[in-house]
């Protein structure tokens, strides 16, 4: 759902100014260049968390049956072997259950068209003045390399430019495409085969999960998305690749490493926004998704597709289902 979120910034940006095409993508991962040793300790810490690694997985209770897919909502050209894998998996479900399907993202499109308060300042302080003068400096930078006017970023409600300063400027224009990411292909593949397609949360949810959050805490996820703008490709090539290597553990293990290295932001405030992230975007979400899987299971098989961080943990998707009395078995992608 924040993908969505996102895309339908980016889409709301593009009318309003021109997004140019971007060169591609040309970083390198940031992992394999870490001294042994520190890849050694960020690889103890993500086994250490319950189903670290694999993005495909069954889980049987009884008679039912549900493959949980994790997926990377960004386009790239390995989904076309993923969807040869999933295809029969979807075809032989009852349901097919994503973070937001059709009906959810034309709702969100109609709630931002008809109030832009939920992505933007519409009272109160703007960026400028609420910033310090060299991090709004750094911002419009950040913007500009964007394609997006200051003017318009300084009235962006603080933590959804955290997520847009999340995807570098030669990705940018992937969100807005019809057909990218692997949740698109899935539910494109529902669709074609007259699946029954359900969404596994309101629409709602990213608004609410982002008013819940206190101004200072915007900021502090803005701060850090901007302390690490410089390294965005580098990001988004260490992403793409421990995803596909099934091992998204290690990208968020990477992700707080890497923050408490940036000589500005506070490590205490750093573990205590991570562990707000953690709990609103992921563990708080991933409960609320049981009880829509089990009922789901009601009708049959089922296949529920989701972003691959949401799979592993203490509170991740595939520990909950276990804790549920499922069985759980990797399967090979």
């Amino acid at each position: 759902m924040l993908r969505l979120a996102l895309a339908c910034l980016v889409t709301a940006l593009a009318a309003a100014t021109v997004l140019p095409v971007q060169a591609a993508c040309e970083g390198r991962n940031q992992i394999d260049a870490l001294p042994p040793e520190t890849r050694a300790a960020l690889r103890a810490a993500a086994d250490a968390a319950p189903f670290a690694q694999g993005n495909l997985w069954r889980a049987t209770r009884g008679d039912q049956v549900l493959h949980v897919i994790g997926t990377y909502h960004l386009d790239d050209p390995r989904h076309a072997a993923l969807m040869a894998r999933l295809a029969p998996l979807i075809d032989a479900a009852a349901t097919a259950l994503v973070e937001a399907g059709p009906a959810e993202e034309a709702a969100l499109q109609a709630a931002l068209a008809a109030d832009p308060s939920l992505m933007f300042v519409t009272d109160g302080p703007t960026l400028p003045e609420t910033l310090a003068p060299a991090t709004w400096d750094r911002l419009k930078d950040a913007l500009r390399a964007r394609s997006i006017p200051p003017a318009l970023g300084a009235k962006m409600q603080p933590a959804y430019l955290s997520m847009l300063l999340g995807i570098p400027p030669c990705a940018l224009e992937s969100l807005t495409e019809p057909q990218n990411g692997l949740d698109r292909r899935i539910i494109a593949r529902t669709q074609e085969q007259g699946i029954s397609l359900r969404a596994l949360e309101p629409y709602t949810v990213v608004f609410d999960i982002f008013a819940e959050m206190s101004p200072t805490d915007q900021l502090g996820m803005l701060e850090m998305s901007l302390a690490l703008d410089d390294q965005s490709e580098d990001v988004f090539a260490t992403l793409t690749d421990t995803y596909f290597a099934e091992d998204s553990r290690m990208i968020w293990e990477f992700s707080q490493w890497q923050a408490l290295q940036v000589p500005d932001l506070d490590p205490a405030r750093v573990a205590a926004d991570f562990a707000l992230l953690e709990d609103r975007m992921m563990s708080a979400r991933n409960r609320a998704w049981i009880p829509v899987i089990e009922a789901a299971l009601a009708d049959g098989p089922v296949l529920a597709g989701f972003g691959a961080l949401h799979l592993s943990g203490e509170d991740g998707v595939l520990a909950l289902l276990e804790r549920a009395g499922f069985s759980l078995q990797r399967l090979e992608l």
